[in-house]
């Protein structure tokens, strides 16, 4: 009975002693795996404590913000470059007055520059021959002198202004115009000293009866003749030569002011 009693004791030690030894190997290989997720996770885990950290201390602090913490560094921020603002360039128009190249400036050019000066503008005096009818029923020939701006057709813009009246302050002079409203100027051309000044159909239609037709004709050809190089004016209608206008005003050739 002794005998066996020894050998139950002795399996039961050897069980024992397995036992011990698996115990420690789990321990060890959880050990291991422990260090390994610590050492691959080592710097989340960093900023989890740091966190950890901050949160204690600011409550310790309530007045101090919150301080974040990025697990990873800030990357700079893209530097975006400002757009650039185009001033458009303006410019001040003048009545009557051709338009002017003016050069194209920069924002920044505009600016330092400040706004575009003016240019003045060359001024001519100019004579236009309008009509005044007197007490007596008489016709007479008046002229008047307007300013217009330098042009490389003066003739055309006299005649222009001739054809669209007296303005204000001539029609309280008693000024008026026979020419027949919707006449129009249609081109100029100038041969030696004779001006042809081509007219459209309206021209030939006047409700004056011949001295309405003198008189209009007086008023084209002494305001074409101010000018030194022209000394005689030939009327066409629609780029033809007529011989008479409404009621026997010959007009077949070049009129000159001793025909008046």
């Amino acid at each position: 009975m002794a005998v066996r009693k020894g050998s139950k004791n002795k399996s039961a030690n050897k069980k024992g002693g397995k036992s011990s030894g698996i115990i420690v190997l789990f321990w060890l290989a959880f050990a291991i795996i422990i260090f390994g997720v610590y050492l691959f996770n080592r710097e989340d885990i960093s900023n989890g404590v740091r966190i950890i950290q901050n949160v204690f201390a600011d409550r310790n602090d309530p007045g101090g913000p919150v301080q974040p913490v990025d697990p990873v560094p800030a990357q700079p921020a893209p530097v975006q470059s400002a757009p650039v603002q185009v001033i458009p360039h303006q410019t001040e128009t003048v009545a009557q007055i051709p338009p002017q190249t003016v050069p194209q400036e920069t924002a920044a050019g505009a600016a330092d520059q400040g706004p575009p000066v003016v240019q003045p503008v060359e001024m001519r005096d100019r004579a236009l021959y309008f009509t005044q009818v007197d007490r007596t029923g008489t016709i007479l020939r008046v002229r008047v002198d307007r300013r217009f701006p330098a042009s490389p057709s003066p003739l055309a813009d006299v005649l222009h202004a001739l054809i669209a009246g007296p303005n204000e302050e001539e029609r309280q002079r008693g000024l008026i115009s026979l020419i027949p409203p919707g006449s129009q100027l249609i081109s100029i051309r100038i041969e030696g000293a004779t001006a042809f000044i081509n007219f459209n159909e309206d021209f030939q239609y006047n409700t004056f009866g011949v001295e309405g037709y003198a008189a209009q004709l007086r008023e084209v050809v002494f305001t074409a003749t101010e000018f030194s190089n022209i000394r005689d004016v030939q009327i066409l209608i629609e780029g033809r030569r007529i011989d008479f206008l409404g009621e026997g005003i010959w007009i077949g050739g070049p009129l000159n002011r001793d025909m008046f």
